[in-house]
Order: C-alpha cells, then structure tokens, then sequence
C-alpha cells in the first residue's frame, strides 16, 4: 500500500515539474534565442556589406550626437557618436552585436531616449549587420542616381536617413518636421530646404554639427525642388 502510494506521489511530483519546465518562459525561449540568432546570423552573413560613412553614420549623426545628448560636448555616458572612431570606441563588439552595447541599447528601444523619433526596423537591422560584418569603416560604398528624385523612391529616404532625428512630428527642431510630406514641402518651396542643406550663406547649415550630404543627394533635393517638390 505505502508503495502505491509514494509512486502516485511520484508521479504527480513529475507531472508538475514538466508541466512548470514546459510553461516556463526561460526555458522555452532559451531554446527559440538560439535558433533566432543562427538564423539571423546567417541572414547578416548573405547580407551585402553594409556601408558605415553612407548608411550606419548618418543614422547615428542625426539621432544620437544631439546637443545634450552624444555630441562631442555633451558625451552622455561616455558615449560620443558623431564620427567612426568614437561609435567604436566604446560600447560595440566587432563581430557580436548581442555583445554590443550600443546595439543592446537601440535594439530593445532604449535609444534614442523618450520624446525622440525611434529608429525603424530597417536602420536597427543595418546596425546589426554592420556590427556582425565587422563594424568596420566602410567608405564610398552607396550607389547614387541623381535622375533619381522623386519623394517617396528618394527624398523621404535621405530626409529619414539624415534629417528627422532632429526634425520630426514630435521634435520638430526650428518648427521643421521633415518626416511627412506636408512639412517637407513647406521648407522645399520657401527655399530653406536647399539653403540648409548646401550650407549656404543666411542658412543654418544641415545636417547640424555633421558634414555636408553627399553631392549627390544635394543634387536629388535641387532637382526635387526645382521640379515643384512634387509628392510622387
């Protein structure tokens, strides 16, 4: 009888102790983790090399090295963003984005901090590619098309790419948002936008306290804007 009894005991001691493993979100995640990282790992490796001056740089000029935020003055944490060798100099891992914490930080949305546009899925995905590939300082890299200017193919990219950290809907810094085709075309048609962006005299020159935008994409806005700032 007592035999019977601690085998029943037993058996329900196991059931319970699978039942918990099995619900238990660690233990299940721990396995989909890994797999999720081999398979993004192998989709970062497939990936084209990413190139840090013309696709990783601008994201982290214009959304990161802010005044008050990680510019070479105000260095939050330690942390400057505004050129290759401070992005690297602390913070990323080359190689390990899941070791990185500058990639930590930005991928669960901690940065850039509250009140400020968050990084889209496509730029946090090229930060991890381009820590995965290295993190290297990739140069003359982007392929350009100046007959190529229409808003939504060019323009909306470069202005997201380089401008709307610091000029969006929630932060439109000087009252510009540039993250929506009704604010863009408002500086595009008074002559602010070209101004601005080929650093002219009588204009605040953008993007703020980074370099001047690739020739070609100087030449895209032009022809944008000579053309009527169309929303094509």
């Amino acid at each position: 009888m007592k035999k019977s009894v601690y085998l029943v005991v037993l058996i329900v001691i196991i059931f319970f102790a699978c039942q918990r493993q099995v619900s238990n979100p660690e233990y299940n995640s721990g396995g989909n983790n890994a797999d999720s990282l081999a398979n993004e790992s192998i989709l970062d490796a497939k990936a084209p090399t990413v190139c840090f001056e013309g696709e990783v740089l601008p994201i982290f000029q214009t959304n990161c090295a802010k005044s008050g935020c990680h510019d070479a003055t105000s260095h939050k944490e330690g942390y400057v963003f505004d050129n290759y060798k401070h992005i690297t100099a602390k913070g990323i891992v080359p190689y390990q984005p899941h070791e990185s914490e500058v990639y930590q930080v930005i991928a669960e949305g901690e940065m850039p901090p509250k009140g400020n546009p968050k990084l889209t899925t496509e730029q946090v995905t090229l930060i991890r590619r381009w820590i995965r590939q290295g993190a290297l300082n990739t140069k003359n890299c982007i392929t350009c098309d100046t007959t190529q200017y229409t808003y939504s193919g060019t323009i909306s990219g470069i202005f997201e790419t380089n401008c709307i950290g610091c000029h969006s809907t929630n932060n439109a810094s000087g009252g510009i948002d540039l993250s929506t085709y009704a604010g863009a075309s408002v500086v595009a048609l008074n002559g602010r936008l070209v101004g601005a962006v080929t650093h002219a005299p009588g204009y605040s020159p953008m993007p703020q306290n980074a370099p001047m935008l690739p020739d070609c994409n100087i030449t895209q806005i032009e022809k944008w804007v000579a053309a009527g700032a169309p929303n094509n």
